[in-house]
């Protein structure tokens, strides 16, 4: 991997969405920074015409008490494991097990993912500050925007009843349970039944309603429907009501449900080079906003893989002599669909020593998985030998809080989502970009055509009829304001305006670099091997030019050529070069090897604290860009040797800023690295201190937060004989689930700890503090007269939520595709900022990532944090040399 290879192809600001966001990509030249690969949003692939889908019947393990009448499966891959099965029509083939977890067959995954009713009551988290009587700012120009959302209309007694449903003698399946209380529609009306509570906006005329029901069996039922009272629509379970509406209403437009959202199989495209299609679809959440309750409906696609994972298995088996860790490798934590029913799996566990050959007990009788899918889907499966898959339920989707194991055949399962060789595949990444990237007109027709068809559709209008629920037909409007272009400040305090378009690098080309070593690059060495000798030379003779232009003094360096690329040659190299007690080394490297580029990376920042700059022989001899690549890699080479490229005028004296982030470990998937960046001055000179430590990849807090702070406050005061006066938090990398628990102990804890610190510093008073969560992954879309707004544009009212201190900023822009907004959320705050001075704050933090000469998605600290714990997450597998934390060592 290079610095100017995949991790610097695209800008940090427009992290690249296949499906849900749309695109954001600007067609710029490409970066030679070492930026963060491009991000995919989660994708999951298709289910395949090759296997018939005849049945409708659904596949569902719940718990059940062991019958001494049923015979216990010896042969399957899970002892003593009773079997239930139901005809279709009532439908459920249960398999369980005692006491652990329950294993079924991999048949309709019960209505996993279905009913998430604390989805909407997690969102629900309320984090604005008891102090803020307003959010909303006065500054910049006003501009009046389109969103993607559209306002919810009800009649004035709209009231939603709730009652309870008793079966008795009691059922256990709530499918079949369903299907007995549908018998009843006429009485009950237009309801919506979750297996235990029944909503309507109907209230029945008694209090209490006895219903009888014959099942197709014979059995009686005496149903018991008793009122429980009306919810209120300030309350969350209104929320869930109201998307289960919604969802309903979808179904009648012919769309398939593949996880959370529906999509289109019928308009699929097509990549058969990469054996993927595109499915477009939506996604709709229903909410609370300021002033209504707006439906925000977003354009997705998903990425449907058209292999199997048996494919996965039998490339693995020829391709390698360990093929069972191989395969464990590519499939285990995958998402897979089942074709036969549309459902999807995240695999836990393969059984090697089981085969579809085994047997399990239904109706008493032997039965192999083989014959079961011949049987019940009509699906011959082709090779008897092949391992199960297992498939562990989570357990908020489970009643009774039993686990579930499914049991899948390879053959029938797709694989989901795309692997790491598929995101770092430009072509197959820009192919997809080329069919999901839509600009802001052609987005707009698209919601107006959803919102034409869920109103203009027979079955859609029905459910909504139903609930008289009717959405507006006109997309919400809102006032936002257009923050005024910021001073960039280069060399001699020179300042220039950030631009229309917020991108200053032609200004970089011709004003110097705001600070540089007094007496330039003069001590370091470049590797390369002997057939690239010429271009390195090429290559180094331009950056000298490059680098002068910006005032910026680079002397020749040392070269150093081996006979071959391997890993060792390289590595061998650097260790001789750093005899000499060098300030950079730079490697030029044939390919993007991932392998060498971690090798190169841990010599310079685990064993010998060296900064390192990566060059790939394709942009070293790429002579049409070269003097641009250049410009780009003497900016990079300028800052790890901690100096400044530009500045940003910064008011506040005594500011520290915080960006902290999370990355997985992609050699232990239990690991986590979390990096904390933070500024040590902003009036002067913008410098950073940054660090990373290991934390738990399952673990929603981070407990090794308060350490780095430590460090960095430390630091701060070792520079300033003082510590800082106000600190603003930006923390990324938490999910809407996770935000409760930031909120109530993070928080908490950091305020308190900051409090400690202070008092042992002998400081008069903790610091004015604020903490703001930061996320990127969001919905909400906004567009100026069918165009991308102007960079600088904040949203602070309509479409925030009414439970916290947000807004919406977009800081960059885009020339291609529809920008995406970044949503800030400030959970706490007495910082003393008014909402417009924190939005102002905020949106100058975007214009100091050094990787880019244009601002960010994000503010820099949280671009730096995200990069570095990206480079340890990826390739180090352990914290960097002390040495380096003054350093932007990992651009």
């Amino acid at each position: 991997m290079s610095d100017d290879q995949s991790r610097g192809r695209r800008r940090p600001s427009r992290e690249y969405h296949s499906s849900e966001s749309g695109s954001s990509r600007r067609p710029r030249e490409r970066s030679t920074s070492e930026e963060p690969k491009p991000k995919v949003i989660k994708t999951e692939p298709d289910s395949p015409d090759r296997y018939s889908r005849a049945s409708s019947s659904n596949v569902s393990v719940k718990r059940e008490p062991e019958s001494p009448d049923r015979s216990p499966v010896s042969e399957t891959n899970v002892p003593n494991i009773p079997i239930k099965k139901e005809d279709p029509d009532g439908a459920e083939v249960e398999i369980k097990k005692e006491r652990a977890s329950t294993s079924r067959a991999g048949g309709d995954g019960a209505n996993r993912g279905r009913d998430r009713v604390n989805r909407y009551e997690v969102s629900l988290v309320y984090t604005k500050p008891s102090d803020v009587i307003s959010k909303t700012g006065s500054l910049g120009k006003e501009i009046t925007l389109q969103t993607n959302y559209f306002r919810l209309l009800t009649t004035p007694t709209w009231k939603i009843h709730q009652y309870h449903v008793s079966f008795s003698p009691e059922i256990e399946l709530r499918r079949l349970k369903s299907g007995i209380l549908s018998e009843h529609r006429e009485l009950l009306g237009g309801y919506l039944y979750d297996g235990s509570k029944l909503f309507t906006t109907t209230k029945l005329k008694e209090e209490k309603t006895i219903l009888h029901t014959k099942s197709k069996q014979g059995e009686n039922y005496v149903i018991t429907v008793k009122y429980v009272g009306v919810i209120s629509m300030t309350e969350w379970q209104s929320l869930q009501i109201l998307n289960l509406i919604l969802r309903r209403s979808m179904e009648g437009l012919k769309l398939q449900l593949v996880g959370r959202n529906f999509y289109d199989p019928v308009a699929k495209i097509d990549l058969r080079e990469y054996r993927m299609q595109l499915w477009p679809g939506y996604q709709t959440s229903i909410r609370q906003h300021e002033k209504d309750i707006l439906l925000c409906a977003e354009i997705a696609h998903k990425v449907m893989r058209t292999e199997t994972v048996y494919d996965i298995f039998r490339r693995c088996q020829e391709n390698t002599r360990d093929f069972r860790e191989d395969f464990k490798r590519h499939i285990i934590g995958l998402t897979v669909l089942t074709d036969y029913n549309n459902k999807t799996y995240r695999i836990n566990d393969i059984d090697f020593h089981k085969t579809p050959r085994e047997t399990f007990s239904m109706k008493g009788e032997k039965v192999t998985f083989m014959d079961y899918y011949y049987k019940k889907y009509n699906i011959r499966i082709r090779d008897p030998q092949q391992p199960l898959l297992l498939s562990k339920a989570k357990e908020r989707s489970l009643r009774g809080g039993e686990k579930e194991v499914v049991i899948l055949i390879p053959e029938l399962c797709r694989a989901t989502g795309l692997n790491d060789s598929m995101r770092n595949n430009f072509q197959l990444m820009r192919a997809m970009a080329d069919h999901t990237r839509m600009n802001p007109d052609r987005r707009i027709e698209r919601l107006r055509t959803f919102n034409d068809r869920l109103q203009q559709t027979e079955d859609s209008m029905r459910i909504l009829t139903d609930w008289n629920m009717k959405l507006d037909t006109r997309l919400v409007e809102v006032k936002g304001r257009i923050l005024d272009q910021q001073k960039i400040v280069f060399r001699d305090h020179r300042k220039e305006p950030s631009g229309e378009q917020a991108d200053w690098t032609r200004h970089c080309r011709s004003m110097g670099m705001f600070t540089t070593p007094s007496r330039g690059l003069e001590r370091w060495a470049v590797i390369a091997t002997n057939r690239n000798s010429r271009d390195l030379r090429n290559f180094v003779e331009s950056l000298i030019r490059a680098a002068n232009g910006m005032n910026m003094r680079i002397d020749r360096p040392r070269e150093v050529m081996i006979y071959d690329d391997r890993n060792h040659s390289f590595i061998q190299a650097m260790e001789d070069c750093c005899r000499q007690d060098p300030q950079l080394i730079m490697c030029l490297v044939p390919n993007n090897n991932a392998e060498r580029y971690a090798s190169i990376k841990k010599k310079g920042c685990l064993e010998r604290a060296v900064p390192t700059q990566v060059i790939t022989q394709k942009s070293a001899s790429n002579q049409r860009g070269l003097m641009s690549i250049c410009t780009k890699v003497a900016i990079q080479i300028n800052c790890k040797l901690g100096y400044t490229p530009w500045m940003i005028d910064v008011p506040l004296s005594g500011l520290m800023t915080i960006g902290y982030d999370v990355a997985k470990s992609a050699r232990d998937k239990s690991k986590a690295y979390g990096a904390l960046v933070a500024t040590m001055d902003l009036k002067v000179n913008a410098t950073f201190y940054s660090t990373v430590a290991e934390c738990s990849s399952h673990d929603v807090l981070a407990n090794s937060l308060w350490p780095m702070m430590t460090k960095a406050l430390r630091q701060y005061r070792k520079e300033h004989d003082k510590l800082p006066n106000r600190i603003l938090f930006y923390r990324d990398g938490v999910g809407e689930g996770s935000l409760k628990q930031v909120y109530e102990h993070e928080v908490k804890d950091i305020v308190e700890k900051l409090e400690q610190e202070y008092k042992r510093a002998k400081m008069e008073k903790p610091p004015m503090f604020a903490y703001v969560v930061v996320t990127k992954s969001i919905n909400t879309r906004v567009f100026a007269r069918g165009r991308n707004p102007p960079p600088g544009t904040v949203v602070d009212d309509v479409v925030t939520l009414p439970e916290r201190y947000d807004f919406y900023l977009v800081s960059q822009s885009v020339r291609q595709g529809t920008v995406a907004p970044t949503s800030y959320n400030v959970v706490y705050s007495n910082i003393r900022l008014t909402p417009d001075q924190m939005q102002l704050l905020t949106y100058k933090m975007t214009h100091l990532y050094y990787n880019w000469s244009g601002t960010t998605r994000v503010p820099a600290v949280c671009q730096y944090a995200k990069k570095l714990a990206s480079l340890v997450a990826s390739s180090l597998y352990q914290p960097p040399q002390n040495a380096l934390e003054k350093k932007l060592y990992y651009l």
